[in-house]
């Protein structure tokens, strides 16, 4: 004869529909948090990769500017630089064999070649700018006729997600590349002294 206690333990073998539906609920939760998660992860990361160019851009213009100090005045821009604002190639490519460039030439040179990397013009995929930053704006202010003094450069882009305004700078503000408000507008300043000397 079979004793109750046999009979309770084989009726209660296998696993219930129940519990195999909330064990697919819990894990379809943290997937969904997993997958979320790898979303913002990406967000940061392309924000930082931007930030990090931005200011790799920044100092690669300042140091061009303390390279070629006589001609300071020249590297000041009386407007926004991006988008191809200064035209085509110059007239002398000062960084080619054998070309000898007065300081005011070797400046105009070194805007046109930093404004093609602030474009992403250095990195291309057919005809598409694929480097660079993403819809930049850069300004570059100091001393008026290159004396000694503090030497600033701005550089905008647009961000992947929403902030408010940045009021550090406003270099590209209100030319619509950032959104009605300036939503996704994100801004690096670097600064430094330089003497004419």
């Amino acid at each position: 004869m079979k004793s109750r206690a046999n009979t309770q333990f084989n009726t209660q073998r296998g696993v219930s529909l129940i519990e195999v539906l909330v064990t697919l609920v819990i894990i379809s939760i943290g997937l969904l948090g997993t997958a979320s998660l790898q979303v913002v992860s990406k967000r940061a990361n392309f924000e930082s990769v931007q930030r990090t160019s931005a200011a790799h851009l920044a100092n690669d213009y300042l140091q061009r500017m303390r390279g070629n100090r006589s001609s300071l005045e020249n590297y000041l821009v009386a407007g926004v630089l991006g988008a191809k604002s200064l035209g085509d190639t110059p007239t002398k490519d000062c960084s080619a064999d054998g070309v000898d460039c007065v300081n005011s030439e070797l400046a105009s040179f070194d805007q046109w070649q930093w404004e093609r990397q602030l474009d992403g013009a250095m990195e291309r995929i057919g005809s598409v700018n694929t480097g660079g930053l993403l819809e930049p704006s850069a300004c570059v202010i100091g001393p008026a006729g290159g004396i000694d003094g503090v030497y600033e450069v701005a550089i905008a882009w647009r961000g992947s997600s929403e902030h408010v305004n940045p009021t550090i700078h406003d270099c590209g503000e209100d030319t619509g590349k950032y959104g009605d408000s300036n939503e996704f507008r994100h801004v690096l300043v670097m600064q430094t002294y330089i003497d004419d000397d």
